[in-house]
């Protein structure tokens, strides 16, 4: 629950969550935020209908996804920054 929705959908890309919640009695009942750590609800997109919050949700978490992908690929290009008897992580 925040600010008077309960979170009813989430979906988890990398080290950022995303998610949906409902309010039965707010203007605009549907929002979607990004979320850390559990706890750090921001940038919110607030909705009139599910289905416009439930695409809106589904497009952050696919934007995220195709960053992390995009990120992964460029470093992979780049030479290893680490020396040859450090532990990779």
């Amino acid at each position: 629950m925040n600010a008077g929705y309960i979170i009813t959908d989430s979906v988890h890309v990398g080290e950022v969550e995303f998610v949906l919640g409902v309010h039965s009695t707010a203007p605009k009942q549907f929002v979607t935020w990004t979320c850390k750590d559990g706890k750090d609800y921001y940038w919110g997109h607030y909705h009139s209908d599910l289905l416009s919050a439930t695409k809106d949700l589904l497009e952050r978490a696919t934007q995220e996804l195709e960053f992390c992908m995009e990120s992964k690929v460029i470093n992979k290009a780049q030479p290893p920054t680490k020396k040859p008897e450090e532990p990779c992580l």
